[in-house]
């Protein structure tokens, strides 16, 4: 079910999506709709990948927080240059209790 957000904009940002929506043929709703989309998408990978370079999430996790599967958030990361946090001390550690 659909909701209704209502907010103001500065003329210049309303004018540059108005010309957007020329551009591409569609309303106005439209194109903010996909804009909002878009970047709530980018905010929950950059707040999850974040995270997980932190070593306060795994990878899995970051991954269902974004709604994407393991394999397309390692993807994800790899394309942005992210670290994984575990480090030679963790295998050492690992290698140890083994």
């Amino acid at each position: 079910m659909a909701v209704t957000v209502t907010t103001r904009v500065e003329k210049d940002l309303a004018k540059a999506i108005d010309e957007i929506a020329k551009q591409e043929g569609m309303d106005r709703s439209t194109i903010i709709r996909r804009f909002l989309s878009q970047a709530v998408r980018g905010w929950l990978m950059q707040t999850a990948l974040r995270k997980y370079e932190e070593g306060a999430i795994t990878l899995w996790q970051a991954a269902e927080q974004c709604g994407l599967s393991l394999w397309q958030i390692i993807e994800e990361a790899r394309a942005r240059g992210i670290r994984s946090p575990y480090s030679l001390e963790d295998l050492r550690e690992d290698l140890r209790a083994l």
